[in-house]
């Protein structure tokens, strides 16, 4: 709706990047004070969590250029142009290149892997949650059309020019409708972690909840660069999720039965 925060000559301040460096500061100053909680060292998380969002700022761009490689394959150098940066990137993406450099890092400083992660769940959903109010502010990662009454239409031209939002036409508000649901995956993760059985409990009920999440609301989107698998029976980013779902259940299912395991009584061979 508002690309723009404001412009002085040629410069402006896109509202896009404005909301997902919050999104990312205010993620990570939750997920440290998890992690503080959690009996993780506060430096340590601080240097995991930059760089792997890092790794994911990069991730999402990455798969972005891939889902829309037509528009970019006659013309390489546009990956580099400031359209192509002021575009929102693929969450998927993001979160694939993120996981890989999370292990990496985690491995090399000897973190607890599943502590960090529950620790660091709560705060990348809410990221995730401004980071979507700055998708719909920029019109990127847009809806289908429909008569709903929750319908939005955008006016804004530049939002068409730099993300080919269709104006004027009443569509569905995916981007809100990913910040409400990831918003009410924070305050369940947040209620979680203090509750938790297992390390693993919380980032893998993140993997479940995000990937139906997205699974689904994939249904809504009409943006380019979808990406298709399977002879179009679905999208790359459902087949992510369904993974996210598959890798989630499977850490819920490995931990809870060590932990059952480790509680059971053992049975003595013989009585005295």
């Amino acid at each position: 709706m508002f690309p723009r925060l404001f412009h002085i000559g040629s410069f402006y301040l896109p509202t896009y990047g404005v909301l997902v460096a919050s999104g990312v500061l205010v993620g990570l100053w939750i997920s440290v004070r998890n992690s503080e909680k959690q009996g993780i060292n506060g430096d340590d998380a601080w240097n995991f969590g930059i760089l792997v969002v890092l790794a994911g700022i990069i991730g999402a761009k990455v798969l972005y250029v891939i889902n829309d490689w037509s528009a970019y394959a006659n013309n390489w150098r546009e990956i580099f142009s400031v359209n192509t940066l002021q575009a929102g990137g693929v969450f998927s993406g993001g979160l694939i290149a993120a996981f890989v450099t999370a292990v990496w890092y985690m491995r090399r400083h000897r973190m607890p892997a599943l502590r960090t992660c529950d620790a660091f769940a709560p705060g990348l959903a809410f990221g995730h949650v401004l980071g979507r109010f700055g998708c719909f502010s920029a019109g990127c990662c847009y809806g289908k059309p429909t008569n709903h009454f929750w319908g939005v239409i955008f006016t804004n031209q530049l939002a068409h020019d730099v993300s080919g939002t269709p104006l004027g036409v009443r569509i569905e508000p995916t981007q809100l409708i990913e910040a409400a649901a990831e918003f009410c995956n924070f305050l369940l993760l947040t209620w979680l972690l203090g509750r938790k059985r297992f390390d693993g409990q919380v980032f893998g009920s993140f993997m479940i909840l995000y990937g139906i999440e997205r699974y689904f609301i994939e249904f809504l989107r009409d943006d380019p660069g979808r990406g298709e698998v399977f002879g179009g029976l679905m999208t790359g980013t459902q087949l992510i999720a369904i993974l996210l779902v598959v890798g989630g259940g499977l850490i819920w299912w490995l931990k809870s039965s060590s932990r059952h395991s480790a509680l059971s009584p053992q049975k003595s061979g013989s009585r005295v």
